[in-house]
């Protein structure tokens, strides 16, 4: 058994074909062309914990365009929506129309993630309540994942939506087995961070987007904030780590 059929069995009841984006009921993802250690893409994590839309334009360049990826796999909105970095809806368009251009003009292909549902009983002990007033966390979080959907159709970039996949399969709560944070599966009131089955799904997600839509990347640099980071690693608890396991 191989790696990638490893990562799939480890994810407790998933199956690649039950998540794969825009795919129809009948439709199973297209096998995944072989590659040795030499073929194999090249990812870079550049995930920065705490980081919203205006710090990721600012840090383009260093930490994306400079690795010259012919893939970028784009994921901000969470900090911008949240009181401590919060970026209004208005500004975080521009932000990430801004993103998307100037990734697009440096020739790399663009894939646009959205963001993750939250716990929210956890999530209002770190940020107010009063703050997501009149909309709610849902509603606010809502608004971010359209305007990253409609920011993918106005520049013709590619848009995969992992925030239903979680809603509908994460078990966000209390239980240990929720693919978010929580006391019993990691000792600590997160509601926001996904577990390392959290991390497999999402790299889940994105493989087989990328094996159906056959997208060919040699670099492929993987872009946002802390739910980018995870551990920080290419090797280890996060979905670019899990990601480059699977193209592998």
């Amino acid at each position: 058994m191989n790696r990638r059929e490893i990562l799939k069995l480890g994810i407790a009841g998933f199956s690649s074909a039950g998540v794969a984006f825009a795919m129809p009921a009948f439709a199973m993802p297209l096998p995944a062309p072989q590659q040795d250690a030499a073929s194999a893409p090249v990812v870079f994590n550049a995930g920065v914990g705490g980081n919203n839309s205006t710090e990721l334009l600012e840090r383009l360049e260093r930490d994306c365009l400079a690795r010259k990826p012919d893939l970028t796999i784009l994921m901000v909105g969470t900090n911008d929506m949240n009181s401590v970095k919060h970026v209004p809806l208005p500004q975080f368009e521009k932000n990430l129309s801004m993103l998307v251009a100037r990734i697009q003009r440096s020739g790399s292909k663009l894939l646009m993630l959205s963001i993750l549902p939250a716990y929210e009983p956890h999530l209002l002990t770190r940020h107010p309540a009063a703050f997501y007033l009149p909309e709610g966390v849902a509603g606010r979080r809502q608004a971010v994942n359209r305007s990253i959907e409609k920011c993918a159709k106005k520049h013709r970039a590619w848009h995969l939506d992992v925030c239903s996949r979680f809603e509908k399969i994460g078990r966000i709560g209390t239980e240990a087995d929720s693919l978010l944070q929580n006391e019993k599966n990691s000792g600590k009131t997160d509601g926001i961070h996904p577990t390392n089955n959290g991390y497999r799904l999402i790299a889940l997600s994105v493989y087989d987007f990328l094996t159906f839509h056959r997208i060919a990347a040699s670099r492929i640099v993987c872009f946002g904030d802390s739910i980018t980071k995870g551990d920080g690693s290419t090797d280890k608890n996060s979905y670019p780590a899990y990601l480059k396991q699977l193209l592998s």
